[in-house]
């Protein structure tokens, strides 16, 4: 199961990295920006705290890395621009992703009482 985990987190991923750093006319829009960022996001940190669960603080800092590194690399694009909003949106649904699924995942997995 953990494999298939693994490979829902490096998919995701892939797919952020190229709706973020694509140049905004292959960017598919699904809903309003805010909304989009949000729920992809929050996946991906699903994603993480599953694929990757003995992991958890380091897994955390990477969501959130991952976040502001492809929100940086936007500038390199000339029709995209990353702002600090857009990366605090993208690092607070990651973590608050990859934080329900670590709380259910600790709830869980604590042995049962007798």
């Amino acid at each position: 199961m953990r494999t298939l985990f693994r490979l829902a987190f490096w998919g995701i991923l892939g797919v952020l990295a190229f709706v973020t750093l694509s140049p905004i006319g292959l960017r598919p829009e699904v809903g309003p920006a805010n909304l989009e960022r949000c729920v992809a996001y929050a996946l991906f940190g699903v994603a993480a705290a599953l694929a990757f669960p003995r992991h958890r603080v380091a897994i955390l800092l990477a969501v959130v890395a991952v976040a502001g590194i492809l929100e940086a690399g936007q500038g390199l694009s000339p029709s995209r621009h990353g702002r600090i909003s857009d990366f605090l949106i993208k690092a607070g649904s990651g973590a608050v992703g990859w934080l329900l699924t670590s709380a259910y995942l600790a709830l869980a997995m604590r042995p049962k009482a007798r």
